[in-house]
């Protein structure tokens, strides 16, 4: 029978076809047919456009609008289905109408979902009628998801309905859009009390907690009072109530009930309010009321209990004065939970929180400080604010030498938060970091991913001279030589490059047109005209060296590189190994190449093994 339905639901067209008589106990092969329009493959009708059952659609827009919980009544279940086994194609459609009002009024909302999702596959125009969309939007807000369930009632036709308007006030409720929920109570007073007490209690509930949410314990304690004395939920409610006016006896007493009478759920949530009213009265200390909710957080995970344990711990963490405490409990009701209002400033102050924990003043360690931050980067303030922590953090770990996590933090910055030219001078430090560590290779991927942004002039040739180093330091010198072609100024990196590569031919045409006035030699000219002397040396252009002599002796005389100059430039061939060798070590180990000269200087990491 269950199968039946199942086929039935789908529209599918069933037939069974028998083995031959010579093998009556072979099992009957099962064949189902699913029909599409026009014969072709079943295929999704919002996609199509194509309504596989069409018609309904207007015969359910003509039916009177259900506006009370009676609305969902009228047939048995056992009615329900007989309806349903006994449709043809024609009449589909309305068996499954009247199959899913009977679920939603038995309080089966998943499975009447399922029904409305099939019928909506079948003729895509039900999504425009409203007795369908408040069907849709009631078992989803049941269901626990409001934000498709709100989309579902925000019809101009459902705006004084009043099944509509106790649906809504849930879904805004479980959404925590507290104003907008208490708005919509008036609207929704008919419908609550067409229901039974029990019926009533989720929504009394939820308007509760919205009324305790905007410090009105005394309207959440009037609306309670429809529900029943002894629902372990209302007394929960009730209890909290009683809690936010200090009233503590009536608090324990209820809270008390319901511990003792309600299901698991109820008596977590129970344990919880009462915990909260321990530390209310000082009758229990903060460091024993932290232990009892980490416990009830560790047996228990997701909804409401959760979240009431986190709010708890969050209170709890900032009474204690414990920073990190509070920030992660705030960070997960951030992430995971339906906040509405309350987000923007419980945002706020878990920002304000991090930033004091990564202020520069703060005597936390700076490997703690770093993690703190990699924890929570998706918090950080946005703006400027938060640049500047990041920097700040960046600045402290490069100082310390922990160009690795400097890297790691900033290129998130530059992926995920840096826009358009801003991307430009982060990427250059995040690539510079990338080289101090010994990963060329992030070094380019901070460039090239960054590729796609129009940077001005001068940033682009910044990029090329980090991206020269990067690519030196993998071996590719000429790669590194080719990508400063461009580069005005890049003399001195270009021929640094050709100094470490021992290219004596380019590097004497590079620092021929460079090398410096012979009357101001500091340590970076001598440098530039003893490597150029070098380089002449081992072409053996000896008339050049002369020429070089003659220029600049006068202005070596006197420097503690004279000796060098003089050995150097002299004959060639009588030069001793040994002696030349001297002199290459005496060279100045100032570069041409500036700023960027320790960066070539260091070696990449090694490999990591897999």
């Amino acid at each position: 029978m269950k199968f039946s339905l199942i086929l039935l639901l789908a529209g599918a067209s069933v037939s069974v076809q028998r083995g031959p008589a010579q093998a009556p106990l072979a099992p009957a092969p099962l064949h189902i047919q699913m029909p599409t329009p026009e014969g072709g493959a079943r295929g999704d009708p919002k996609l199509t456009g194509k309504a596989r059952l069409p018609g309904f659609a207007p015969e359910l827009a003509d039916m009177p609008r259900i506006s009370s919980p009676k609305g969902w009544g009228g047939q048995t279940m056992r009615q329900a289905l007989a309806g349903l086994a006994g449709s043809r194609q024609n009449t589909r459609q309305s068996a499954r109408w009247v199959y899913a009002k009977t679920l939603i009024s038995q309080d089966r909302h998943a499975e009447a979902l399922g029904v409305l999702d099939v019928m909506l596959q079948d003729d895509p125009d039900l999504a425009l009628v409203a007795n369908y969309e408040l069907a849709r939007g009631v078992v989803l807000a049941a269901l626990a998801r409001p934000e498709e369930a709100l989309s579902a009632l925000d019809r101009d036709e459902l705006v004084g309905n009043t099944e509509a308007c106790f649906w809504r006030a849930r879904a805004f409720a479980q959404s925590g859009l507290n104003d907008d929920a208490l708005r919509e109570f008036g609207c929704a007073r008919a419908a609550l009390a067409a229901r039974t007490g029990p019926q009533r209690v989720p929504f009394l509930s939820e308007m509760a907690e919205a009324a305790l949410a905007k410090q009105q314990p005394e309207l959440a304690l009037r609306w309670l009072a429809a529900a029943p004395d002894g629902d372990a939920t209302a007394n929960i409610m009730r209890g909290r109530a009683h809690v936010a006016m200090s009233d503590y006896g009536k608090a324990r007493i209820r809270l008390g009930r319901a511990e003792r009478s309600g299901d698991e759920a109820e008596r977590y949530q129970a344990r919880l309010a009462l915990i909260e009213l321990g530390v209310a009265q000082r009758t229990m200390g903060l460091k024993e009321a932290r232990r009892e909710v980490d416990r009830i957080r560790f047996v228990w995970r997701g909804g409401p209990i959760e979240e009431q344990a986190l709010r708890l711990s969050y209170s709890l963490a900032k009474k204690a004065g414990d920073a990190r405490g509070s920030i992660a409990a705030g960070a997960t009701l951030i992430r995971y939970f339906e906040l509405g209002s309350e987000l923007p400033p419980l945002v706020a102050d878990v920002q304000s929180r991090l930033a004091a924990l990564l202020a520069p003043g703060n005597k936390m360690p700076l490997s703690e400080a770093a993690g703190i931050y990699w924890d929570y980067r998706d918090l950080m303030p946005a703006g400027g604010e938060g640049d500047r922590l990041v920097a700040q953090l960046a600045d402290r770990l490069q100082a310390s030498g922990l160009y690795a996590r400097a890297a790691e933090l900033l290129e998130h910055q530059l992926r995920h938060r840096a826009l358009d030219i801003a991307q430009g001078p982060l990427s250059v430090r995040v690539a510079t970091l990338h080289v101090l560590a010994g990963r060329p290779d992030r070094a380019l991927a901070a460039i090239r991913d960054t590729e796609g942004t129009i940077f001005p002039q001068q940033m682009l040739w910044d990029r090329n001279r980090i991206m020269a180093v990067a690519l030196h330091q993998l071996g590719k010198t000429e790669a590194a030589l080719s990508v400063l072609d461009d580069v005005p100024d890049a003399s001195g990196l270009r021929t640094e490059l050709l100094w470490k590569r021992r290219d004596w031919g380019r590097l004497v045409a590079e620092s021929a047109a460079s090398l410096p006035p012979a009357d101001s030699l500091n340590e970076v000219r001598q440098a530039v005209v003893l490597r150029h002397a070098i380089a002449l040396g081992m072409l053996g252009r000896e008339e050049e060296l002369a020429r070089l002599r003659t220029r600049y002796q006068a202005g070596f005389s006197g420097l503690p590189t004279a000796p060098a100059f003089d050995l150097l430039t002299k004959d060639a061939a009588g030069v001793e190994a040994e002696s030349l060798s001297r002199a290459m070590s005496a060279i100045p180990s100032a570069s041409p190449a500036g700023i960027y000269a320790d960066l070539l200087d260091v070696a990449p990491a090694p490999l990591k093994s897999k």
